[in-house]
């Protein structure tokens, strides 16, 4: 049971990081690669507490898909963050959760996995779903800001789906030692592309958004992620792959109740049709989270 709530936790914590970040004033990269630097830290440190320490020759036999999935995961944070500034917490996360539809179509080039039909079933329910979600009467029209937001989700969705592939061709190597060479390499990219486009303005940020981009950092991030690999190798796969639809449903909630979106018949049709296909395609994925 103890278990359980931590996975629990460590999904409500994930679908509330919309709500966060919309009231942060920096860039995307700035926010993800604060958020990077804070999480890492944390992780590291944790790590050091439980002593688990990844030997040099597993890194150097990983190396490829560890600098692949950490550079993935880095951009992938950009990319939602900047889903949430066009759309909704909504629409941005359902966007997002396409990502084991992305996987079932790169597998076969990647893993050289068999595309059956019921994963092929998988993704044209999820293409409806989509379809469903974009034909919106929102801010800006089927062709403005919502689809523009949308399109990031999607672009999130993909770099999260190649986070989940370079995972499953990882060898040797426990998910938490996985994820914090991951959130490192991740925050060293972002770092690069900040200073390489001008760098972190000089203004100091609201005492709000300070503590805003600490939440991120050390809550929907450290502890996020510690909670979420704590829990998830003491669970059976099939109760983390219900449970984890947790996190989009709870961002759902919560941006309706704090945050006053709602959504339209046509749009809750096309989230469930995306959810069950994610379900059904990802059961038995191999990943990081958010």
């Amino acid at each position: 049971m103890k278990y359980r709530l931590y996975f629990i936790s460590s999904m409500i914590i994930f679908g509330s990081i919309g709500l966060i970040v919309k009231g942060i004033p920096l860039s995307s990269a700035e926010i993800a690669m604060i958020r990077g630097i804070i999480g890492s830290i944390f992780l590291i440190i944790t790590a050091m507490i439980l002593k688990i320490r990844p030997s040099f020759k597993t890194i150097k036999k990983n190396v490829i898909y560890l600098l692949i999935s950490g550079s993935a995961l880095g951009f992938n944070w950009m990319l939602l963050f900047e889903a949430y500034r066009y759309t909704s917490i909504t629409n941005a996360t359902l966007s997002y959760y396409f990502a084991p539809v992305i996987v079932v179509l790169l597998s076969p080039i990647l893993l050289k996995e068999r595309l059956t039909l019921r994963k092929f079933f998988c993704v044209l329910v999820a293409l409806a779903g989509m379809f469903l979600l974009v034909w919106t009467k929102g801010s800006g029209g089927l062709f403005g800001e919502e689809l523009k937001g949308i399109g990031f989700g999607l672009a999130a969705a993909t770099l999260y789906a190649l986070v989940i592939i370079m995972n499953k061709l990882t060898k040797d190597m426990e998910g938490l030692e996985t994820t914090v060479i991951q959130l490192t390499l991740a925050s060293l990219i972002i770092t690069v592309y900040v200073i390489y486009n001008g760098g972190i303005g000089w203004e100091v940020p609201s005492s709000h958004a300070i503590i805003r981009l600490l939440l991120v950092g050390f809550l929907n991030t450290g502890l996020a992620y510690l909670l979420y690999f704590t829990s998830v190798q003491r669970l059976e796969s099939q109760t983390v792959a219900i449970f984890s639809y947790i996190d989009p449903i709870s961002a759902v909630m919560m941006s309706a109740l704090f945050m006053g979106e709602k959504l339209s018949a046509p749009q809750i049709a096309g989230g469930i049709l995306i959810l069950a296909s994610a379900f059904i395609s990802g059961r038995d994925k191999k990943s990081t989270h958010n």
